[in-house]
């Protein structure tokens, strides 16, 4: 049990921040693996740039790694890229 009314503050602060940054994460999750499920490129193309700009707000406040980041929107852009380019008709 916590000893001083700071550390009493300190339990309280950290558990709403840990479950904010769960559901964030979460959420994140299922949107780049919705945006991976799909091979519409018309919804990759709407739905892309939300999806990085979730991820680059995760990496900012460090609920996820910067480098995890980039290799998640890495992915992101060669699977969108790949996909506008199998729907252009040759």
């Amino acid at each position: 049990m916590a000893n001083h009314k700071s550390a009493e503050k300190r339990i309280r602060t950290t558990k709403t921040k840990r479950s904010q940054n769960r559901y964030q994460g979460r959420t994140v999750r299922n949107a780049v693996k919705k945006l991976r499920e799909t091979e519409e490129s018309a919804v990759i193309a709407k739905d892309l740039p939300n999806v990085v700009a979730q991820i680059d707000k995760l990496a900012k406040k460090n609920v996820i790694h910067k480098n995890k980041a980039s290799n998640l929107k890495s992915k992101l852009m060669r699977k969108a890229n790949a996909a506008s380019s199998s729907s252009t008709p040759a």
